[in-house]
């Protein structure tokens, strides 16, 4: 009987824990941890209409937050929320903050909000701290890529609690993601709204399969990371420190070894028409047809081609 009185209060507990990966964490009441968002985003890796001006390459700020399995910032392959539409699109954070301290006070999901500074290149680093508890041990987060239609970088729902403990460091590669809000191909593609909306899916080397989209290589297997976040466990003694900055000419060797030099082949138009046949009459004559540069090589990619042709024809409207 005693036996079985403690079975049905084990299992009246379990039952009472949220579902999902932070039911089984156990660890310390609370952790803080730096984390160190990196871009990666160089025109060396990513050569394809690179963006040098109006505006050039760079990142909006990060903003993140620290939840339960209750709370979802956003999915692949999911609708993309109101706000995280907004901010995809615009980088305007408002909407995006509202819904998380809506799903905080009805659901109890969220433990807090953290956010970093934008990088006005597309390659640099910023860095903050976040709060994970044992309750909300998920961290999500997301950095529109600017300029873009609705591209962004994130992560959705990263557990920081292994059983009983929290996780030392962990470290991520990031890869572009289409909120499926905007239909544009290219980074400065002009605003045309997606209707109806698209979920949220993953840009690749090849999809969308079109050339003129920004990050379509069609040689490669997959696209280098275009960003890195690490997250590295404070000690008690750093508590209420600023968070680390790597910097990046510290780290130049190990960058260096990682950067990817993508080839991008030269791309030309198609034929014109053929020209008039010059010569005199009765003899033959030439025409010649022109085609132009559409986008120049770069890391050693295939060479632009002849750009125009002749041949023999016979001279027309001869006396």
């Amino acid at each position: 009987k005693v036996i079985w009185t403690l079975l049905v209060t084990i299992l009246g507990y379990a039952s009472s824990l949220p579902v999902g990966d932070d039911s089984i964490c156990a660890a310390e009441d609370l952790a803080k941890y730096s984390i160190i968002f990196t871009g990666k985003w160089s025109q060396t890796a990513f050569p394809k209409q690179y963006p040098l001006y109006r505006p050039p390459a760079q990142w909006s700020s990060l903003l993140g937050v620290t939840h339960s399995s209750d709370y979802s910032m956003w999915k692949k392959n999911e609708y993309a929320s109101n706000g995280v539409r907004d901010f995809a699109e615009k980088g305007e954070a408002w909407v995006l903050m509202k819904e998380i301290e809506e799903a905080g006070e009805k659901i109890q999901s969220v433990h807090g909000i953290f956010s970093a500074p934008a990088i006005s290149s597309g390659t640099g680093q910023t860095s903050t701290e976040l709060e994970v508890h044992p309750r909300h041990p998920l961290v999500s987060f997301v950095v529109r890529i600017v300029p873009s239609p609705d591209w962004f970088v994130g992560i959705d729902s990263l557990n920081l609690c292994e059983g009983d403990h929290w996780v030392e460091e962990v470290s991520v590669d990031l890869f572009p993601y289409d909120a499926g809000t905007d239909s544009g191909f290219t980074f400065s593609s002009p605003n045309f709204a997606t209707i109806p909306q698209d979920t949220v899916t993953e840009i690749t080397c090849s999809s969308p399969s079109h050339p003129a989209n920004s990050f379509y290589y069609p040689k490669l297997k997959i696209l280098p990371p275009i960003a890195q976040v690490t997250m590295v466990k404070l000690r008690k003694s750093q508590l209420g420190l600023p968070a680390p900055y790597l910097n990046v000419q510290a780290k130049s060797n190990e960058i260096i070894d990682t950067v990817s030099e993508t080839p991008l082949d030269c791309e030309v138009s198609q034929w014109s028409s053929w020209g008039l046949c010059r010569g005199v009459c009765r003899k033959t004559g030439t025409k010649i047809r022109t085609r132009f540069v559409l986008l120049q090589p770069a890391n050693n990619g295939m060479p632009c081609p002849n750009l125009d042709e002749e041949t023999g024809c016979e001279p027309e409207n001869c006396v």
